[in-house]
C-alpha cells in the first residue's frame, strides 16, 4: 500500500503573472515545471510549511493566504497530495536553491510549460479561477 505524502505549493503573483520553477533534483519529475513548495513536516501547519519551503528554496518571505486547490498523484514512492495556497510576497530577492530556473508566467500560458503531473490539475484550476 502506498503512503500519502502531504505537499504544499505556492501561487505567488507579480505583475499579473505567477511564479513557476523548474525542478532540478527530484527523480520523479526532474526537469518539470511546478508551483514551488515542498513536503509538510509531521504536525506542521500547512500555511507555515509553505512559508518555510519558499524561504528555503528561494530566500524569499511570503505569507500564505487562501487555499486554492488540491490534486493527488500516485508516484512510485507514494501518493502525493498537493495543496496549492495563494501567497503574498513579503520580502527578499529570489535565489535558486532547489530548482534550475524560475519564471513569471501569464496564467493563460501555464499549460505551455512541461508541468509535473501533480501540478497540471492545479494549473487548470488556477486558469479557471483567475481568468
Amino acid at each position: 500500500m502506498s503512503k500519502d505524502i502531504n505537499v504544499v505549493a505556492a501561487l505567488i503573483f507579480k505583475d499579473n503573472k505567477v511564479l513557476i520553477a523548474k525542478r532540478s533534483t527530484d527523480k520523479d519529475a526532474k526537469g518539470k515545471w511546478e508551483f514551488p513548495g515542498g513536503k509538510v513536516e509531521e504536525n506542521e501547519d500547512e500555511k507555515i510549511a509553505i512559508e518555510r519551503e519558499i524561504y528555503e528554496e528561494f530566500d524569499v518571505k511570503v505569507k500564505a493566504k487562501a487555499f486554492i486547490s488540491q490534486s493527488t498523484f500516485n508516484y512510485p514512492h507514494g501518493n502525493v497530495i498537493l495543496k496549492l495556497y495563494e501567497c503574498e510576497y513579503i520580502d527578499g530577492n529570489f535565489k535558486l536553491h532547489a530548482h534550475s530556473e524560475y519564471a513569471w508566467v501569464k496564467i493563460d500560458d501555464l499549460l505551455n510549460y512541461d508541468l509535473a503531473p501533480a501540478d497540471i490539475p492545479l494549473a487548470k484550476d488556477v486558469m479557471e479561477k483567475y481568468k
